[in-house]
């Protein structure tokens, strides 16, 4: 008798100065059953630390999708975004802008900055469970991740 192969955890990395958001996306991600291992970060300099594994991220796993907010201290979402999309080891990470904002500007900006999706994240938590619900269902059952990460 075989025993089967229990999948690994997609990692996710999210970045999000508000400590309230960040456990909702934690609560969303378990109710929606999606097998993950979430990191979290408080900000864009962090969020760069970590993917380049420095500091107290020596160990980080490479992610397999970054969720990102907009508006955080010290590196904002879009100076981050750029910054990943503009490094040759990072850019393949899919980057999907969760966020407040539902500025017409800013979702233009995050897609031409090589977001690969926005979500604004509504009040309601029925609603938001049921986005982090289709973020779950497309990218962990449709996208193909890209080759060569050494987790």
């Amino acid at each position: 008798m075989s025993t089967l192969e229990q999948p690994s955890p997609f990692e996710i990395l999210l970045l999000e100065d508000e400590p309230a958001d960040a456990n909702l996306v934690r609560i969303a991600l378990r109710e929606n059953k999606i097998f993950c291992c979430l990191h979290h970060v408080p900000d864009g300099l962090a969020g760069v630390e970590f993917l380049r594994r420095q500091g107290n991220y020596a160990d980080a796993p490479r992610p397999d999708l970054i969720l990102l907010d907009l508006n955080m201290p010290r590196m904002n979402g879009r100076e981050f975004l750029a910054a990943v999309k503009a490094d040759e080891q990072l850019k393949s990470i899919p980057v999907v802008v969760l966020t407040t904002s539902d500025v017409h500007r800013d979702v233009v900006a995050s897609y031409q900055l090589g977001a690969a999706g926005y979500i604004t994240k509504p009040v309601d938590f029925t609603q938001f469970a049921s986005a982090i619900n289709q973020l779950g269902n497309y990218w962990f059952a449709l996208v193909q991740l890209p080759p060569g990460d050494d987790r």
